[in-house]
């Protein structure tokens, strides 16, 4: 009986891995949509934007773009969650959705841990960006400032639970200051503020602040990577400022929903990285200041699960929750 068993289970084995196989070399066989979990504008929604239209030229299918912002991206996690695990629905992401929420909210109506990543797409750095007027000209200078001014400096965040809100709690920790935090619904109107001086400092990403460096409205006193970006080379690292290992980097990712054949995600995944390192696509990605990121499945799963690490320890030491 258990030989019969056996010999059942392989063959439905078997005949399962064939037909992924089968599917996955006809797929796509129809249009496929990415669930954007932001609104239209900002770096997710570009780049998107951009690799659709290099899949749909590559399949010769129908590549849909739909923004289903609200709640941090988890009203389109949730959507792409629920969808049919057939790789016709995707999901593009700010950070959020895959590592912060699961931390912020009480209750989600998806399990971030359980998407099947495809590709980390673009990364870019964030910046420890102050008020063009700031006495501070320098991040070593900043720190000192901010130390022996406990309480008295202002930063503004994208709202509760962002990046920029988790990048400042993370660098209180790291140098000993103390800041007040006034979160904003979004990265316009905190610009806004920092921009006209209601605010002292915010941490954005580097394509959000750096023409407004150039155009003297604010100052960049350090870049938050491992390395100093290209577009700044005379601006020093945190980690040069004396913040040791300090990396907090904005990125966005392709998902699939739970389930997903491996052979299809695999197949998204060359797809992807082919569009990303088409010249033309490099190009105009240059002119976004994001960078392509070049990861397997694998290595997305990775580094996803390496950001959602690094905050966790943030979330739960600043007792920081969703309102």
């Amino acid at each position: 009986m258990l030989k019969f068993v056996t010999v059942v289970v392989a063959a439905i084995l078997l005949a399962s891995a064939a037909w992924s196989q089968d599917e996955s070399a006809k797929y796509p066989a129809q249009p496929i949509r990415i669930i954007v979990t932001v609104p239209p504008g900002g770096g997710v929604d570009a780049v998107t934007r951009i690799v659709a239209d290099k899949l749909h030229q590559r399949f010769g299918q129908p590549v849909v773009v739909e923004n289903r912002g609200g709640q941090a991206g988890n009203f389109g996690a949730a959507a792409a969650f629920a969808a049919e695990p057939d790789g016709y629905t995707l999901m593009a992401s700010q950070p959020a959705p895959l590592t912060i929420n699961g931390l912020l909210y009480r209750k989600l109506n998806y399990n971030p841990t359980a998407f099947a990543p495809i590709a980390i797409m673009t990364t870019v750095p964030n910046t420890l960006t102050v008020r063009s007027d700031f006495p501070a000209k320098t991040a070593q200078e900043f720190i000192a400032y901010a130390r022996a001014n406990p309480g008295k400096l202002n930063y503004a965040s994208q709202g509760i639970g962002t990046t920029s809100h988790l990048t400042a709690e993370l660098f209180q920790r790291r140098t000993g200051t103390q800041l007040v935090h006034v979160p904003y619904k979004g990265t316009g109107p905190a610009l806004n503020d920092l921009i006209g001086g209601q605010v002292d400092l915010m941490f954005t990403e580097l394509a959000s602040a750096l023409e407004l460096s150039r155009a003297g409205k604010v100052r960049i006193l350090a870049v938050t990577a491992a390395q100093r970006a290209a577009e700044l080379p005379d601006i020093p690292t945190l980690i040069e400022a004396g913040v040791p290992d300090f990396v907090s980097e904005t990125w966005n990712g392709i998902s699939a929903p739970p389930g997903t054949p491996p052979a299809i995600v695999n197949k998204l995944n060359g797809a992807v990285l082919d569009a990303l390192n088409m010249p033309e696509v490099r190009a105009h990605l240059a002119t976004l200041n994001l960078h392509p990121a070049n990861t397997t499945p694998a290595q997305a799963a990775d580094f996803i699960a390496t950001d959602a690490r690094r905050w966790a320890d943030v979330i739960r030491a600043a007792g920081i929750t969703a309102e």
